[in-house]
């Protein structure tokens, strides 16, 4: 079976589920506020985005490690750290936005949602930016400049 076709199947075979039971795992709050007719086609727009990214990022998980270890090449900590980042990246926004319809107006909750999901974010952004620069600095020093190369053009 080509690759694209695995992503595909577990994709869809994760989405349609996660699309469905959203609302059942984090029921939404009682007494928030109702999306007007005019807002809701954009809601379940994005939540059917989420369920779909949320499927492609298992699919990212089950699938991905070999092609990020390639592309790495020798640091296993760094290929393993960007690979949780870009998974983290991927299935975080389901349970996210699931756990925010659920919080209601609860701040506590608000807090640990926000700590829980943006912080985490925030440092695997930082993860993936410090392993690209480090990844470049590398192949950088391993590679003389053009202009110690080829000839002076007048």
């Amino acid at each position: 079976m080509k690759p694209w076709v695995k992503i595909a199947l577990v994709t869809a075979v994760v989405a349609v589920p996660a699309m469905a039971l959203g609302q059942v795992i984090w029921p939404p709050a009682t007494g928030g506020p109702e999306p007007t007719a005019g807002q809701l086609p954009f809601f379940l727009f994005l939540a059917v985005f989420e369920a779909l990214t949320f499927g492609l990022g298992v699919s990212f998980l089950l699938f991905g490690f070999p092609s990020i270890s390639r592309a790495v090449g020798g640091s296993p900590l760094r290929a393993w750290a960007m690979y949780l980042a870009i998974g983290w990246f991927l299935v975080s926004w389901w349970p996210h936005d699931n756990m925010h319809i659920h919080n209601g107006n609860d701040l506590q909750g608000l807090l640990y949602i926000e700590y829980g999901f943006h912080v985490t974010l925030m440092a695997g952004g930082l993860i993936l930016a410090y392993s690209l620069l480090t990844m470049l600095r590398s192949s950088d020093a391993g590679v003389q400049p053009a202009s110690a190369t080829s000839p002076r053009v007048r």
